[in-house]
């Protein structure tokens, strides 16, 4: 049975590098294998695991809106194929990039053959891990539920803990079976959690932990490095694979 989880958050609170460091955790613990998902819009996920994403399934659902009459090929057959370019294959996990999200026009047929061979790919993982982006439009459109767990990820502000707590409640509006949310707050430095502690009690969100800034993190984002690459004895992974540890169970 496969294990879904979920991060969100708004732009920069770096949750992005968090659903790269589980993807990376459940690899090196021989939870493989793994399907990535970026469902984020400005999807960045293939940067911080080092890929190279050529197709999205948009670039499909697109193809096959603008061009299915002259496609020489059934609907169906176009869109596994599609599916099967846009996967790339990495070491002990696979990643797919929902792309743009949708233009102007019906994409209702498009969409639910995406759902169709979506929900037959996700048979093949037992874990998943999706980057959502903040509206979470891919997720209810595409229909990914039943997750098990939703991480909402915050940087050390008023402002970042208000955005999760919002995606949390917009989460709930749409059905989307999520058993467990948590909330991480990252970059911490200092007494940021002291300050935010009255905000956090407001969000209703139960704060699972917290992860430090990590220069090491700034250093490689800097030169464009693969976070995935980072050494162990980070602070910041050794924070979030504690944290992990209390998510994913035996």
């Amino acid at each position: 049975m496969k294990y879904c989880i979920g991060f969100a958050g708004k732009g920069g609170t770096g949750k992005t590098t968090m659903a790269g460091f589980l993807v990376r955790y459940l690899v090196e613990r021989g939870k493989t294998p793994v399907l990535a998902v970026d469902a984020d819009a400005n999807s960045n996920l293939n940067e911080v695991l080092g890929m190279e994403v050529e197709t999205t399934l948009s670039d499909a659902r697109e193809e096959m809106k603008n061009a299915a009459p002259s496609m020489g090929m059934t609907k169906d057959i176009f869109i596994e194929m599609k599916i099967n370019e846009a996967l790339v294959e990495g070491k002990g996990f696979d990643l797919i990039a929902m792309g743009r999200p949708e233009g102007a026009g019906c994409y209702c047929a498009a969409n639910a053959l995406l759902t169709q061979f979506l929900e037959k790919l996700v048979k093949n993982y037992p874990y998943i891990v999706i980057d959502n982006e903040a509206g979470m439009e891919h997720i209810s459109r595409l229909r990914a539920k039943d997750m098990d767990v939703l991480i909402l990820v915050s940087d050390p502000s008023a402002r970042g803990i208000q955005a999760a707590s919002r995606i949390a409640e917009l989460a709930e509006s749409l059905n989307l079976g999520i058993k467990e949310k948590y909330l991480i707050v990252n970059m911490v430095k200092g007494n940021d959690l002291e300050t935010l502690s009255d905000e956090i009690k407001r969000s209703n969100l139960d704060l699972i932990g917290t992860v430090p800034e990590d220069s090491i993190i700034h250093e490689f984002d800097l030169h464009g490095r693969p976070l995935i690459e980072i050494e162990n004895n980070s602070l910041a992974i050794k924070k979030a694979y504690e944290i992990f540890d209390t998510i994913i169970k035996d």
